[in-house]
């Protein structure tokens, strides 16, 4: 039986309503509403949990997380490891295999600008050179990192979509998605989606209505199922050009409850520490007392003009700030020019936002290299990597996460989500390990088709 029919009947199994109405039948569509941009780029820069989430109908990584600390295949046929360090994938074929190496390659360079490059740092080389045999693409690795398996099932380590990309789904007009026969998981049940690109006004409106069966990213905090919160907000700085005691200001301002309850869309959490909550809950720091009172400093802190949530939470910064002697002033950037500039180093403050691996050692990966120390990865890494357990690998990612967060200049925000809503018609809800839905398992119930538009 092929990986999405077995996924689809093992969710219909769980669910009560599935199990009465009978079993899944392919065909139909399903109307989808969220909250993100109508059109889909670059994979590194589509990281917030949604706009991953769009993302993975039509490019996917080479496998996908389980929540029970598995991988299955996605993109690739098979991961294998011939020898403890070698990965080796077998892709649809070798056109697959070499769009794949040459996104890699880009991300892994400076071109790609991505803090996700930390993802590679295991593989020789830091996977700037790959080549691809036909369909199969091999990773050596410099070092032991039992990881990687599940640090490659990233939605940032996607391919680009293209002409020529292998997804659930294929693009068939304004936002219409045709299901790809061809995927290699196996068919979806639905034949299409239509998606409604809206606002939460909107969102409320389509729900109430009627309109959808899907909802993505809902702020709702009653009625939405929330993902793993592992979309983390940081507040970088350059210790070059602020004072010493710089964090020690923001600490002592900034009440990260209030911050993230008042200024946050929901789901969302509070995070003290370098990783979330999600993979690292430990009581907070008391909060610093306020430092010495300097003179007076001009400072701009950039943020993603596209995350409404980070405007309200400049505008909260600048004003805490304020009250610690600093002049705050907001630029508003694209995505892509916002990693430009932290690619250079050429910032004072800048919101950060990253979309971690739902793993301890790779998360901590990630958070390293956007922090500017990159130094800090070849020793770090091998020894976490050096555990054969993954309980302990993870334990010791943890507790290094802990120990360094006064070296690297970030102050942790808060955590958030995916919010969704799917109406009692839907089944074949699944989340992976990353907090994200697996809408290409999901199909319409006969009982509810045909007064919403499936077929049954």
């Amino acid at each position: 039986m092929r990986l999405r029919s077995t996924l689809a009947c093992v969710a219909l199994l769980a669910s009560a309503s599935a199990h009465a109405a009978g079993r899944p039948r392919y065909g139909g569509e399903l109307r989808v509403a969220h909250g993100g941009p109508p059109e889909i780029g670059e994979p590194a820069l589509a990281d917030t949990p949604l706009e991953a989430t769009l993302l993975g109908l039509l490019s996917r990584p080479v496998c996908q997380a389980t929540r029970d600390g598995g991988v299955v295949p996605a993109l690739a046929r098979q991961l294998s490891r011939p020898t403890p360090q070698a990965l080796q994938l077998t892709l649809p074929g070798a056109t697959s295999a070499q769009g794949l190496a040459r996104a890699w390659m880009r991300l892994a360079s400076n071109e790609g600008a991505s803090p996700y490059r930390a993802l590679f740092h295991a593989v020789r080389g830091e996977a700037r050179q790959l080549s691809p045999r036909g369909a199969v693409l091999e990773l050596p690795l410099a070092y032991p990192w039992p990881d990687l398996e599940r640090a490659l099932c990233h939605p940032a380590l996607a391919p680009p979509v293209s002409a020529t990309t292998v997804g659930p789904f294929i693009a068939a007009g304004r936002g219409a998605l045709e299901v790809q026969v061809a995927w290699p998981q196996g068919r979806p049940y639905l034949d299409r989606l239509l998606l409604t690109a809206t606002d939460q006004r909107g969102l409320s409106r389509l729900w109430s209505s009627r309109q959808v069966q899907v909802e993505l990213g809902v702020a709702s905090e009653t009625d939405a199922v929330a993902g793993t919160a592992l979309y983390a907000t940081f507040l970088a700085f350059s210790p070059r050009r602020l004072p010493a005691d710089f964090r020690q200001a923001v600490e002592s301002a900034i009440d990260r409850e209030d911050l993230t309850r008042l200024f946050v869309q929901a789901p969302a959490q509070p995070m003290p520490h370098l990783l979330p909550p999600a993979l690292l809950d430990a009581p907070g720091r008391p909060r610093p007392a306020a430092p010495s009172a300097n003179p007076a400093r001009k400072v701009t802190l950039l943020y993603d003009a596209s995350v409404e949530d980070q405007r309200a939470v400049a505008e909260r910064i600048q004003v805490k700030l304020h009250d610690r002697g600093y002049t705050v002033a907001l630029e508003a950037l694209s995505r892509a020019a916002l990693r430009a500039r932290w690619a250079k180093g050429d910032f004072e403050l800048m919101l950060h936002a990253l979309l971690l691996p739902p793993i301890p050692g790779p998360a901590l990966a990630v958070v390293l290299d956007a922090g500017g120390r990159r130094d800090l990865l070849g020793v770090e890494l091998p020894a976490i990597g050096a555990l054969p357990a993954a309980a302990a690998r993870d334990t010791r990612a943890r507790e290094r996460a802990l120990a360094l967060a006064g070296s690297v200049p970030l102050v942790p925000l808060y955590a958030q989500g995916l919010g969704m809503r799917f109406a009692p018609d839907v089944g074949g809800v699944m989340m992976d390990a990353q907090g994200l839905p697996s809408l290409d398992g999901l199909y319409v119930l006969p009982s509810e088709g045909a007064a919403l538009g499936g077929r049954p």
